[in-house]
């Protein structure tokens, strides 16, 4: 009997010891149409070292002397691929681009259509290079970086600027069953400063947050939420409460044998 009440104790404390998973959170899981604002406001990327623009250039003029193509870079072709792309002006560590035609140009902290206004005064102050001339820029290399509980870690690349933090988490798989959706850390550098910003996806109010769109380089951690080492915890519990069960019943088996002779 005594053997008995050891193993159902055993038992009682073994299980109780398993703590149950908590639920997942899921993503934006509180918000409702009436609570997502309807006015989004996207600031404006400022430039920054490192990147790489492309600059386009055009005319209206008819005059050779004063042909829009000199302006542009030529393309490169890929080889093999039938496609050819611009070059593109890298920001150096000081901030500037070294422009085939107007030299050196200080970019960094500006935004594109501050750029496009500055070269445009290039183009036609104090002496008209161009007439009526359009400028466009674009980042090429606007990239992220996804770490942590999230399927596929890495660099995320897309066209154009714009990338929200939802969006970026979908590019990398999501977030695992064992990330923190409700702590994830952006890191990001600006004027040669590190920001850390915490945001939590499951709340509407990363929505309203100066973090959601994100800026080139910027860099995602998504924490770990313990899930998995409560579940290793859990399995080695239920292993230990095993092989006691084993041992005791062999020794209680043992005892009956004994007792019987």
């Amino acid at each position: 009997m005594r053997l008995v009440k050891a193993i159902f104790l055993l038992l009682v404390l073994g299980f109780t010891a398993c703590k149950a998973p908590e639920p997942l959170r899921n993503y934006v899981q509180h918000a409702s149409d009436s609570t997502i604002p309807k006015t989004v406001v996207l600031p404006e990327l400022k430039i920054q070292p490192q990147d790489l623009l492309s600059i386009q250039i055009s005319s209206k003029s008819l005059q050779p002397e004063k042909s829009d193509a000199m302006f542009n870079q030529v393309t490169v072709s890929s080889s093999g691929s039938g496609t050819s792309t611009p070059n593109g002006y890298l920001v150096d560590n000081q901030g500037n681009i070294q422009h085939h035609r107007l030299g050196a140009i200080h970019v960094a902290g500006l935004t594109r259509a501050q750029l496009e206004t500055e070269i445009k005064k290039r183009l036609t102050s104090p002496v008209e290079l161009l007439s009526d001339p359009t400028v466009v820029v674009r980042f090429q290399n606007f990239r992220v970086n996804v770490l942590g509980q999230v399927a596929q870690q890495g660099p995320v690349t897309v066209p154009g600027d714009r990338l929200t933090i939802l969006e970026a988490i979908a590019l990398a798989g999501g977030v695992t069953d064992y990330g923190k959706k409700e702590n994830v850390k952006i890191i990001r550098e600006i004027d040669g400063k590190r920001e850390l910003a915490t945001l939590d996806l499951t709340s509407d109010k990363v929505y309203n947050s100066p973090y959601f769109l994100l800026a080139q380089n910027d860099v995602l951690v998504v924490d770990y939420n313990g899930r998995r080492q409560r579940e290793e915890d859990n399995a080695r519990n239920f292993q230990r409460l095993s092989i006691a069960f084993s041992l005791i019943t062999i020794a209680a088996t043992l005892v009956n044998i004994i007792d019987r002779l």
